[in-house]
């Protein structure tokens, strides 16, 4: 599991759906959430979590999709195995991974420094831990 240091910047909730806003490293990051922790408020510091095999990666990503997470990020490794190519970026301080299929890896030609746009969906992330 990845885990991602961030920012609560905004809560909206409506009809039992909240969407939490983090800053993490200067990205802006949204999750969807039905059940929210309670000490969960704007500032709180807050680590979140995505599984690696729940991060797109993109190079050249055009403005136009409905991931609400595209962060910017650096290829600092690449893994291809037989099936699986695990890629290993730079966000910040932290270090995330994605996974993802070797044929993927090849088409795009990951390189380490590339520069590449990792996109996770506002209902993958998660709350794993409240700084109180």
């Amino acid at each position: 599991m990845n885990r991602i240091k961030a920012i609560v910047i905004n809560i909206e909730s409506f009809d039992g759906i909240t969407i939490v806003s983090f800053e993490a490293a200067g990205e802006p990051m949204r999750m969807m959430a039905l059940e929210l922790d309670e000490t969960l408020r704007v500032g709180s510091k807050v680590i979140l979590g995505v599984k690696a095999s729940n991060i797109a990666l993109a190079k050249g990503a055009g403005e136009l999709l409905s991931i609400s997470n595209r962060l910017d990020t650096v290829v600092e490794r690449v893994d291809n195995g037989v099936l699986l190519c695990s890629v290993k970026l730079r966000l910040g301080e932290s270090l995330i991974e994605s996974v993802i299929t070797r044929d993927s890896s090849k088409r795009i030609n990951l390189q380490p420094g590339d520069h590449v746009t990792a996109l996770i969906k506002a209902s993958e992330l998660s709350v794993l831990d409240v700084e109180r």
